[in-house]
Order: C-alpha cells, then structure tokens, then sequence
C-alpha cells in the first residue's frame, strides 16, 4: 500500500509487509508502535492527552485521543489480529514540552506515566523510546520489519 499517515487521535493497524505507518509533529503527544515479528503485525497510535476521564463522551467516540483509552484499545485490536503480548516490541516517541516553557500542565510527563503504567499492568515492556526534551517528533514505523525511525530536526535515529 505505501505510507500511511496516523493523524492525531488516530490509531493504524496492519499486517501489509509494504506498508510504512507515519505521524507527524510529536510534541507533547504520545507516538507509539507496536509490532509482533512473529504474527508480523502492528500499528501505531498518536494519543494526545493521558485520560479518558477527563472527556467520557469524546473518549467514547475518539478512544485514541487519550493514553489510557487508546493504548487499550490499540491493544486489543492487535490481539484480536493475532499478535502475542509477549511477542510485542513497544517504541515510544514524543511526550515533550517543545514550547520549552513552564509547563504547568506537563502534559507530555504524564502522557508517558499513562502508558507505563498501562504496561507495567499488562506486563509489556518499552523496548526503546525517544521521549522528553523539547524537540518535535516524527515517527515511522516499516511493516516488513518492525523498524522505527524518529526524524527531528533534520536528523534520523532508530529506535
């Protein structure tokens, strides 16, 4: 299929060797990329508030805006495609404060906290992440083989 973009509050899944899944301007958003090597399934999600709690109504309707919602979801969704918990490789990107101000919020912090403590629940752990900082974010996820890149700023790393 080719690149696909996840926009915002928006969660990709595919099992398309081709494809390669990308969102764009992680600030303090939550990107994250699940992938199973051996169901050789995955996706991505691009959350940008922690809970779903503070809007119930448009976490129904849009579960992927918020951590704990989406990434639930997110979950399910890949099991329900074949992937095994202990098979998944979570990469996670953004969660910054790229304004660099008093961030009385810390919006990106607690995006993070969310998600590890939704996996530290559920038993799965981070296998690398780029998060923090104030520098915005994008992020790419190759379905042949589960490869992330970030790109900020003019430079590419994997993860």
């Amino acid at each position: 299929m080719g690149q696909i973009t996840v926009g915002i509050s928006e969660m990709v899944l595919s099992d398309t060797a081709d494809d390669v899944l990308v969102t764009y301007s992680l600030g303090s958003c939550l990107g994250l990329t699940l992938y199973d090597p051996i169901a050789r399934v995955g996706g991505m999600i691009h959350c940008m508030m922690p809970l779903a709690k503070t809007d119930p109504a448009k976490a129904e309707k849009t579960p992927a805006m918020f951590v704990d919602s989406g990434v639930t979801a997110f979950l399910q969704a890949l099991f329900g495609m074949g992937a095994k918990k202990n098979n998944i490789v979570a990469k996670a990107a953004g969660c910054a404060n790229v304004l660099q101000q008093a961030d009385h919020f810390k919006l990106g912090e607690r995006n993070f906290t969310v998600l590890r403590k939704i996996f530290w629940k559920n038993g799965i752990l981070i296998a690398a992440q780029d998060v923090g900082g104030a520098k915005p974010r994008t992020m790419y996820l190759n379905m042949a083989d589960g490869r992330t890149v970030i790109k900020s700023r003019g430079e590419e790393s994997e993860l």
